[in-house]
C-alpha cells in the first residue's frame, strides 16, 4: 500500500503472482495428467514473467497462464495512443491465460487482468473473460454469463452490461463480421472517479481474476467426457482458426507486446497447437455447426 492506503504496483503485483499459482493450481488438479511447465524470462529494458505452459493433459492440448511485471520507457506508440507529448517510464504487470481444449465439446477461454502505470501519475486497470465455444450451447452460454454478471454486480449493476457489450466489440473479427465466440466482459482504462477508488478497482479486478478458475473448471468437469466425431474435430481445427485470425490481426495485447520488445514465445502462446482453413467453408443447413454461426453475433442478452 502507499501512504494513502492504496494499492501501490508491490501490493497488485504479488496479488497477480498469487493468482497465477492458484489458478494454474485449479487447472492441474482439474485435468488430472496435464502439469505446467515454468520458464522465468527476463526483459533487457526492465522486468520479466514466468510463462508457464500445460500440453497434451487429459482436457487441456495446448495453454498457458502468464504473469509478467515489466518496465521502461514508453515507446511512441504507446504515447501516442495516451495523447502524451513527453517521454515516461511505464510499469505493467498482469495475468494473461488462453486454453484450448481437445475436446471439441470443451470451449477455449481467454482471461486477462493487467494494470498499467506512467512515471507521470497516471494509471489504470484493464482485462475481462471471454469464452469461445465450438458449438455453442446456450445452456453453457447463459451459465458463464450469469457468472461473469454476478462478479460486476458486486461492485456496481451498471458494469456488466457495459463491459458485456464492450466485449461483444471488441472480441469481434471485423473481416468475417463475426464474434470470436460468446463474449464475456472487457475493461480497459479503468481510472478512479468521484465516486471509484482505486482500491474500488483493484477490488474488481481480483474479483475477476479469482472468477475464472471456477468458471472453466465448471466447463472441463461438465463437458470433458462428451463423445466427438471425426468431422467435429475438423470443424474445431476451423473454428481455431478464427481465434488465430483475431489473435493476428485485430488482439491489441499482442500488439503490444510485440511493438514493446515483449517475449514473442509468451506473447504468441495464445495460439493453438493445430488450427485448419478452408477455402470459403459453409456448413450444411440446419446443423450444429450452422446454429452455432448464427450466434456468433453482438448483442445477444444471455441473461
Amino acid at each position: 500500500m502507499n501512504d494513502n492506503g492504496l494499492p501501490d504496483r508491490t501490493t497488485i503485483t504479488h496479488f497477480f503472482t498469487g493468482l497465477q499459482d492458484r489458478i494454474c493450481q485449479a487447472l492441474e488438479d482439474a485435468d488430472g495428467i496435464g502439469r505446467f511447465q515454468e520458464d522465468t524470462w527476463e526483459r533487457t529494458e526492465g522486468g520479466g514473467g514466468r510463462t508457464r505452459i500445460i500440453q497434451n493433459g487429459a482436457v487441456i492440448e495446448k495453454g498457458g497462464v502468464l504473469f509478467s511485471a515489466v518496465h521502461g520507457p514508453a515507446n511512441e506508440a504507446t504515447l501516442r495512443q495516451l495523447n502524451q507529448t513527453e517521454p515516461a517510464e511505464f510499469y505493467a504487470t498482469g495475468v494473461s491465460i488462453v486454453l484450448h481444449p481437445t475436446n471439441p465439446m470443451v470451449p477455449i477461454i481467454h482471461m486477462n487482468v493487467r494494470y498499467f502505470e506512467l512515471s507521470n501519475g497516471i494509471f489504470w486497470f484493464g482485462g475481462g473473460i471471454d469464452l469461445t465455444p465450438h458449438y455453442v450451447v446456450e445452456e453453457d452460454a447463459r451459465w458463464f454469463h450469469a457468472h461473469l454478471k454476478g462478479v460486476c454486480d458486486r461492485h456496481d449493476a451498471a458494469w456488466y452490461p457495459k463491459f458485456k457489450a464492450w466485449a461483444d466489440d471488441y472480441f469481434y473479427i471485423r473481416h468475417r463480421q463475426e464474434t470470436r465466440g460468446i463474449g464475456g466482459i472487457f475493461f480497459d482504462y479503468l481510472k478512479p472517479s468521484e465516486t471509484v477508488t482505486k482500491q474500488d478497482l483493484f477490488s474488481f479486478v481480483q474479483d475477476v481474476g479469482n472468477a475464472f478458475a471456477p468458471a472453466y473448471t465448471h466447463f472441463m468437469h461438465k463437458n470433458r467426457d462428451l463423445p466427438f466425431s471425426e468431422a467435429e474435430k475438423q470443424w474445431q481445427y476451423l473454428r481455431r482458426g478464427r481465434y488465430v485470425e483475431f489473435n493476428l490481426v485485430w488482439d491489441r495485447g499482442t500488439k503490444f507486446g510485440l511493438e514493446s520488445n515483449g517475449r514473442t514465445e509468451s506473447i504468441l502462446m495464445s495460439l493453438p497447437p493445430q488450427a485448419n482453413w478452408a477455402y470459403d467453408h459453409q456448413p450444411g443447413t440446419g446443423t450444429k455447426e450452422q446454429h452455432t454461426l448464427s450466434l456468433l453475433k453482438k448483442g445477444i442478452d444471455w441473461v
